[in-house]
């Protein structure tokens, strides 16, 4: 069974939650359990993007510098950031200094705070029916679904940048719209 690992502690958990203590803590408590306010969602949402291209423990372990640098990832906050920020982000080197990045993160909150309904409203509409049953295994796990490629050309027409496809999966199993714990981890979550 290479789709779990079982920690020192006796629980079986997804293979990926175990291979670091960041990723336990993250995996437990945090992976896949529902996010519904928008602050909440645009974190997720500007993190999954800065980790386009690398690997999720380099944005897990900056997470308290990009909090701190991106004003709690409060959208009105950011959305009112200007040039002199995205110099100041540039050099922030607790963070992934990305000039498109920053850019894009920027814009996002700028897209979010414009969205009448909220962003969470938004996001949530796309979490698809939930499923009989978890996945048995990793290979029963999706890179991209049709819910994620409808997300991604949503917020794409609202302005927002670096969500295509399969950031916007990551983003949903990240935050309980999907649950891709496999069947054999202890983390059984209610589907959203």
């Amino acid at each position: 069974m290479t789709d779990v690992v079982v920690g020192a502690d006796g629980l079986a958990r997804c293979a990926w939650g175990g291979s670091t203590p960041d990723y336990l803590d993250y995996h437990d408590n945090e992976w896949g359990r529902p996010v519904r306010d928008d602050n909440g969602l645009f974190e997720r949402l500007t993190l999954e993007a800065f980790q386009s291209g690398l690997s999720w423990i380099t944005i897990l372990r900056k997470r308290p510098a990009f909090r701190t640098a991106f004003a709690g990832f409060e959208i009105e906050k950011v959305a009112a950031f200007g040039e002199s920020d995205v110099d100041r982000l540039l050099a922030d080197a607790g963070i992934v200094r990305n000039r498109a990045k920053i850019e894009a993160a920027i814009a996002n909150a700028r897209a979010a705070a414009d969205l009448p309904e909220g962003l969470a409203a938004l996001l949530w509409s796309f979490a698809p029916d939930p499923r009989p049953a978890q996945p048995a295994d990793s290979a029963q796990v999706p890179a991209v679904t049709a819910e994620s490629q409808a997300m991604a050309k949503a917020l794409k027409k609202r302005g927002f940048r670096f969500v295509g496809p399969t950031t916007a999966y990551a983003l949903m199993q990240a935050t309980g719209m999907v649950n891709d714990h496999v069947a054999s981890c202890f983390v059984q979550l209610d589907q959203p």
